[in-house]
């Protein structure tokens, strides 16, 4: 197995120091090797991929291909950090190591403009399919997908410093490729944008740019106008001591992302899976939670180290040496239909059990279109009334039996947008929309 070698980076956004290698478990059973196909890369070595499509900033690709990769892989972007590059990532972070042992792909874009710092500030940037770095991303998963008949329900992106600001922008622009990212030390989507083409923000950095969960998640589903589909799944990583992308960022990721995905901002369980880690999740306890928070007590900007690839891999699914589908939804859909006039509008949703067991009490979330706020309702308590909404059953009707149904429904006003409710859970859990 390839063991990562480790590395001191000094200067630029980001100081990065690695901590001891990681620990390498004995390797599982192989992973079935994908038949060779015209245009692939040479398996366990990095290579750079040319004219892989379109590729408005002129980015390189870098690729790392298993010798045993696994028959529809999944796929990893990892995105470095500023004056970094794609060699750097794949020297100084585990991902290779771990694709050897899991059979997945590893895709390490690069920067070749001077800062070697990722777009993420330009308004071409922060909308899909509008130029820049995500455009030149997106076609090199393309390109792994053509080339390896990849799992499209299995594209995964992560990064550090310009790399987490990147991650953030990608799950924002491409909702529909990418599955879950993971974050080590960035910002909310959009919080760096600027108008005058600096790729600098300091009143983002310095963490004084705050909105409200609804403003955040307003951004994120601009970015893709119309969207209605799931939204990725994100792990955000920051220390408490980050004297580059400050602290506060933390937090207002974490009212983007839950809001983002119509879960409530209280945590649904907390733990310290090592000394100085507070872990939040946030729309389910398990390991594969809509969103999960690591705050590191003491750490400044350098936050990553080995050893949290194989947690970034938990989260995403991939720590096992076959395929894990994608989560699914659960045991639970909604119907709903709306009847609007002028300024208002009434929605009728209608919960059925699917699973085979009793619901005893449920909380139902969802996310309300911009410009709605629920002015009343029946069959449930609403709370808060517009962005993302808990709708909390009444005494009445909190038991639902394998198979059966509850009603409710509400009424509110809007600016315009008449739009359905989307991001349905029920107690935590998605919800499949009928």
């Amino acid at each position: 197995m390839r063991t990562p070698r480790t590395r001191t980076f000094t200067g630029g956004l980001v100081f990065m120091v690695l901590a001891a290698l990681l620990p390498l478990l004995a390797i599982g059973g192989p992973a079935a090797a994908a038949p060779s196909r015209a245009g692939a890369a040479p398996t366990a070595t990095l290579r750079e991929v040319t004219n892989f499509g379109t590729n408005p900033s002129n980015l390189q690709m870098y690729l790392y291909v298993p010798d045993h990769v696994a028959a529809h892989p999944a796929v990893v972007v990892a995105v470095h950090y500023c004056t970094g590059s794609g060699p750097a990532m794949y020297n100084n972070t585990e991902y290779a190591s771990l694709a050897d042992r899991y059979g997945f792909i590893v895709v390490y874009p690069s920067v070749t403009r001077a800062s070697k710092c990722f777009d993420v500030s330009s308004p071409q940037a922060l909308r899909r399919g509008g130029g820049s770095d995500p455009v030149g991303i997106k076609s090199m998963v393309d390109w792994v997908v053509r080339t390896y008949d990849a799992d499209t329900g299995r594209i995964f992106a992560t990064g550090i410093s310009s790399g987490a600001m990147m991650t953030n922008v990608l799950l924002g622009v491409y909702p529909d490729v990418f599955a879950a990212g993971a974050a080590f030390a960035g910002v909310p989507f959009g919080c760096f944008a600027t108008t005058d083409g600096s790729e600098w923000n300091s009143a983002c950095a310095n963490g004084t740019v705050i909105r409200t969960p609804q403003q955040w998640g307003d951004l994120v589903r601009g970015a893709y106008p119309g969207y209605t589909g799931p939204r990725p799944r994100m792990q955000l990583w920051h220390g408490t001591e980050d004297d580059v992308l400050r602290y506060p960022n933390f937090g207002e990721m974490i009212k983007q992302w839950t809001n983002v995905h119509g879960v409530s901002q209280t945590p649904a369980a907390t733990d310290s899976p090592q000394s100085g880690w507070t872990r939040t999740r946030y729309g389910g306890t398990g390991d594969r939670a809509p969103v999960e928070a690591i705050s590191l007590r003491g750490v400044g900007h350098n936050v990553y180290a080995n050893g949290m690839a194989a947690r970034v891999l938990t989260f995403f699914g991939l720590d096992s040496s076959g395929p894990t589908p994608p989560p699914r939804p659960g045991a639970c859909k909604v119907t709903v239909s709306t009847n609007a006039w002028n300024t208002g509008l009434t929605a009728s949703l209608t919960v059925t059990n699917t699973g085979t067991t009793t619901i005893n009490g449920w909380k139902l979330g969802f996310t309300l279109p911009a410009g709605q706020t629920v002015t009343g309702g029946w069959g449930a308590t609403y709370t808060p009334s517009s962005g993302a909404v808990t709708a909390t059953n009444v005494s009445y009707n909190g038991t639902i039996a394998p198979g059966a149904s509850v009603g409710l429904g509400y009424q509110a006003s809007h600016g315009g947008n008449s739009s359905t409710p989307t991001s349905f859970t029920l107690n935590g859990t998605v919800c499949a929309a009928g």
